[in-house]
This record gives structure tokens, C-alpha cells and sequence, in this order.
């Protein structure tokens, strides 16, 4: 059986020869901007799109944007698995610690299926160039790279994600999507 060390290791060389290729032949190697509620371009600030998540996105170009916050999202939830699988694998901690644990696990666990359904359920049910689905305790944040949003599009994503998520804050917010 593989070490997890030999695991994350073959792991993190398999992402960064995609994350190598995909960069290699991305079309849009231009600097991102959203349009603000005036209509005026300002560059973006990396706070407000990563709220939770530390990720230098500020050279990162318009295709890459949503990849590379998925990543950082993904590496931020493996890194508190492996505490919680710590706890539970410590000869230390209580059961009632250890439960507490695997509760947050699997709590991770629905959070990122939640998450990834409704990517699905709203690239699939109309054509947007990308979306990106981040929730935390009480807020489900749905960006969308389109040039538009009717205000019937954003009340049916807003629907469909308390749908998924259940009564939590929904923010839809779009970016524009650019093309050379």
C-alpha cells in the first residue's frame, strides 16, 4: 500500500502538470477587471473574491481565475481533513473529539458535493462560460462568468441554490467574461 506522503506527492505533481498545460494553451493571458455597480472598470480586489481564502490571484487571467480559487479552496479543505483525521487517529483524544471530528469531516465532505452539484446544475442548464459555488456557515456566494444577468436568471439561481443549501444567504455576482 502507498504511503500518504507517496500519495500526495504523485498528487501534487499530477496538478501541477495540468494546472502547467492548461496554462501552456489557455487562450486569455490578460489581467482581470470586474465592472463595478457605476459601470466603471476597476481592478478586482483578491479579498473580496477569496473572502476565506488566502490566494494571490492578481496576475491570474480571466480563464484562470475560477480554477485557481477552486484549487486553493480544495487545498484549504484538505489541510483541515487531514487535522480532523489527525484527532481521530489520536490515541489522545476522546471519542467525543474524535466525533466531533468525523462530524466535520464529513460536514466538508456534503459542503463540497453541495457545492459542486450546483456548478453542475447551472452550467448544464444554461450555457455560462463558468461558475464558481463557495459557501461558508451562513452565506452561498454563485459567481458567474457572463456578460449579462437578468434579474430572472439571478432569482432562478438564487432559487436553486437555497434549494441545494437550504436557507442561507445567496449573493450572485458576475463577472464579465472578456474575449480577445
Amino acid at each position: 500500500m502507498l504511503k500518504k506522503q507517496t500519495v500526495w506527492l504523485l498528487t501534487m505533481l499530477s496538478l501541477i502538470i495540468v494546472l502547467s498545460v492548461y496554462y501552456i494553451f489557455s487562450p486569455d493571458r490578460e489581467d482581470l477587471a470586474f465592472k463595478n455597480d457605476d459601470g466603471q472598470e476597476e481592478q478586482m480586489n483578491t479579498d473580496e473574491v477569496t473572502e476565506d481564502v488566502d490566494v494571490d490571484i492578481t496576475n491570474a487571467s480571466n480563464d484562470e481565475l475560477f480554477t485557481t480559487i477552486r484549487m486553493d479552496i480544495e487545498d484549504e479543505r484538505s489541510r483541515t481533513k487531514d487535522r480532523f483525521k489527525a484527532i481521530v487517529a489520536s490515541s489522545e483524544a476522546t471519542s467525543e473529539e474524535k466525533n466531533e471530528a468525523l462530524n466535520s469531516i464529513e460536514q466538508i465532505e456534503q459542503t463540497t458535493s453541495k457545492e459542486f452539484i450546483l456548478e453542475k446544475m447551472l452550467l448544464d442548464s444554461k450555457e455560462y462560460k463558468d461558475v464558481l459555488v463557495r459557501s461558508n456557515d451562513d452565506k452561498v456566494q454563485v459567481h458567474i462568468k457572463e456578460d449579462q444577468l437578468s434579474k430572472e436568471e439571478v432569482d432562478h439561481i438564487m432559487q436553486i441554490a437555497r434549494d441545494e443549501f437550504g436557507d442561507k444567504t445567496v449573493d450572485v455576482i458576475f463577472q464579465e467574461a472578456t474575449t480577445k
